[in-house]
């Protein structure tokens, strides 16, 4: 997997750490050339350090980006981390682009323009070693044990199985779930919804679901084939 990264302070340099670990190819743009010099002596493995700004295209386009599986923005401005994902969402069409936000109160700026964020640098690491696959979907744990898991899985931005403009009934997706799976609400964006007999899954929305933690990838391949 090719993982590009903007963002190489403390945070961006572990997160390549882990990715690297786990044998995967990883870009990591950096403005600072002081943090980039020191990344290029620190970072072990197939790993590309760029020196630049990572919401300028020339410098996304230096890194691969266009070949990229995942981009993560994770730099300690979100007004960058979000340039820096719509230029590698819209204009380079990477599969999957993660945002690190450090204001909570800029979490509903993210969600509305489609972009997967979250906060926690472990979690980051573990979306991408575990889901990278699931293409659109986004998985932000507000409880997990090792039995149980709230999640919030976004749907695609286009459905293939379903009408995009008129949704899909949540309740009908019951009958994809096995025992063990319960929706718990959707996600519009700028309100969230308890599951009931005529609440509709749009595109771009957030599927908050309850699951046995062994069934959590037949939920996400439901919510993946919408």
């Amino acid at each position: 997997m090719y993982v590009v990264i903007a963002g190489g302070g403390k945070i961006g340099e572990y997160l390549a750490g882990v990715l690297l670990d786990d044998g995967n190819d990883v870009a990591l743009i950096e403005k600072s050339e002081v943090i980039a010099k020191r990344l290029s002596e620190n970072l072990q493995g197939s790993v590309l350090i760029i020196n630049g700004d990572a919401c300028e295209t020339t410098i996304q386009e230096s890194a691969g980006v266009h070949r990229a599986d995942v981009f993560v923005a994770i730099t300690g401005r979100d007004e960058d981390n979000l340039a820096a994902c719509e230029i590698a969402d819209r204009l380079y069409r990477v599969p999957r682009c993660v945002a690190r936000v450090n204001s909570p109160k800029n979490l509903r700026i993210f969600r509305r323009l489609g972009i997967e964020c979250i906060s926690s640098t472990s979690m980051i690491a573990r979306m991408i070693q575990e889901e990278a696959t699931m293409g659109s979907m986004t998985v932000a744990v507000a409880l997990t044990n090792d039995d149980l898991a709230l999640e919030s899985i976004m749907a695609p931005r286009t459905f293939k199985r379903n009408s995009s403009e008129t949704g899909v009934l949540a309740l009908d997706l019951d009958e994809y779930f096995r025992d063990g799976i319960r929706l718990v609400a959707v996600n519009h964006g700028d309100d969230i919804e308890v599951v009931g007999s005529e609440t509709r899954i749009m595109p771009g929305d957030h599927v908050i679901l309850a699951a046995d933690t062994d069934k959590l990838d037949i939920a996400r391949r439901v919510i993946k084939g919408l």
